[in-house]
Parts: structure tokens; sequence; C-alpha cells
């Protein structure tokens, strides 16, 4: 597939997503979706992934240009969030990999919910997220009803969603809502120091952690045990794990495979 909104880099074990309508400040279309998804099926042998933007934004939202008028906007987008945006959200939670989100500038309404939905989120200081869509007389999409209170608490999210206020890259990392907020002239190496680490990193534990960590949010303490159990049951029998017994005893770093 020939990708126009994003683009697909893989160098060694790390591929990079860049979206890519800087004219747009990469508003989110149906096109950009479904090439996201595309882009999720052909990653090859990377073991880690980095969701970023091109030019002066990371994603300023849905774009309202793109609503078409064959039938009512309500069903219109509808199908698109159940049929495009939900899939694509939902493959990218799926991934046997990691990912990194890495937001170099505004990161808006399904763009700020695309951002947060990174293993480790990684911001620029001059980007920053709005839950804007009360703004605009729209309820929340892109999964943030479920992330925001999960990451910040009710009482944060509902002032991100209601109040639709900015929240800074700084401020962000103060309440627990992304992993770091890097000076802009170290930032991209700081992102590709972050992705290396867990491209290198023992990719199958990292997939099982992934796995736990999505089932905790929506279980009980005691089936967080059985799948943490059954995680380290599976994590143990891999090459990764040999070799980190290996590493430790031997007092050097592990080279771990992905196997």
């Amino acid at each position: 597939m020939t990708y126009e909104a994003i683009r697909l880099d893989i160098e060694g074990p790390l591929a990079t997503i860049t979206l890519n309508r800087p004219e747009r400040l990469n508003a989110s279309s149906q096109q950009m979706v479904d090439e996201i998804a595309d882009a999720l099926d052909h990653l090859g042998g990377a073991r880690a992934v980095v969701i970023t933007g091109a030019g002066r934004a990371f994603c300023a939202g849905a774009d309202m240009q793109t609503t078409g008028q064959d039938d009512s906007p309500g069903d219109t987008i509808y199908r698109r969030l159940s049929r495009h945006y939900s899939a694509t959200l939902l493959k990218l939670s799926r991934l046997h990999v990691p990912v990194i989100t890495a937001v170099n500038g505004p990161a808006v309404g399904m763009g700020c919910s695309l951002a947060l939905c990174g293993d480790l989120v990684i911001a620029s200081e001059n980007a920053f997220f709005l839950q804007g869509f009360v703004n605009v007389g729209l309820a929340a999409d892109g999964g943030a009803s479920w992330l925001l209170p999960r990451l910040v608490g009710r009482s944060r999210a509902m002032e991100m969603m209601l109040l639709g206020e900015r929240v800074s890259a700084r401020q962000a990392v103060e309440w627990g809502m992304i992993y770091k907020c890097a000076d802009a002239e170290s930032f991209t190496d700081e992102t590709r120091t972050l992705a290396l680490r867990l491209a290198n990193g023992p990719t199958l534990a990292i997939a099982t952690v992934r796995r736990q960590v999505a089932a905790a949010l929506e279980s009980s303490f005691a089936n967080a045990l059985l799948a943490e159990a059954e995680g380290q049951r599976d994590a143990m029998v891999t090459w990764d794990a040999a070799e980190g017994r290996r590493a430790f005893i031997e007092k050097r770093q592990p080279l771990f495979e992905g196997r």
C-alpha cells in the first residue's frame, strides 16, 4: 500500500509512523487512520513502534473538512468511529511490541487520544494536550473517556473534557498523564534513545506486560495475579529470559533478541 497521509520508516528493530499532513497540522482523516492500521500490519521485524507528527503539530484532531455529505453528519461520524478510528486504536492496543508516542506539538481531540495510547508518551516542551470536543459542542471520542480517568483520575479527566482547556507537556508530567517532557532541542534524540532501549529489550516479555496491564485495568486483583503467573510461565521459557539469567550470572548487559 502506498501511503499519502502517513510515512512508515523501518530502521533495524525500530518502526516509525509519522502522521504526514503538516499543512493540516496532521488533522486525522479516515484515510490517515486506515493507513495507520495498514502500517501496523507491515512492521516487519520491528520490535518497537514510534508514532509522531510531521511539522509543528502531533495531530490537530479530526479533519472537519472531510466529513461526508451523503447523509446526516451524526451517522457519518458514527460509522467512521466504529469502523475505522476505533478499529485502528484497538489494533494499536493489541500490538505485540511496545508503542512510544512522541508528541512533537499540539495533540488535540482525537490527536490527544491517539497520543495517550502510547505505552510511554514523551512530549516536547512545545506540546500541549487538549480535549477540545466540548468547545465545538461534541462529546469525547478516541477512547478518551476510558483513558483519561485511568491516567489522571476522574476529577482531572472531567476538567479536561468539560472545560476544554490546554494541558501543557510539563503539567501532563506532573499529573502522571505522560512519561516525560523533553527540551525541544533534545526531544528527537531522547525519543530515539528511549525507542531503541525498548526495541532492544526482551520483546516477548514486554508484550506480556502490555497484555497484563490491559487485562488488569478491567479485572479483579485475583485475576491479575493469575494472569501474572501465566505470563511469567510463558516468559520464563523464552530465549531472552535465559540470556537475562546468563548475563546476570556473568555480570554483563544482556543482549536480547526478541525471542
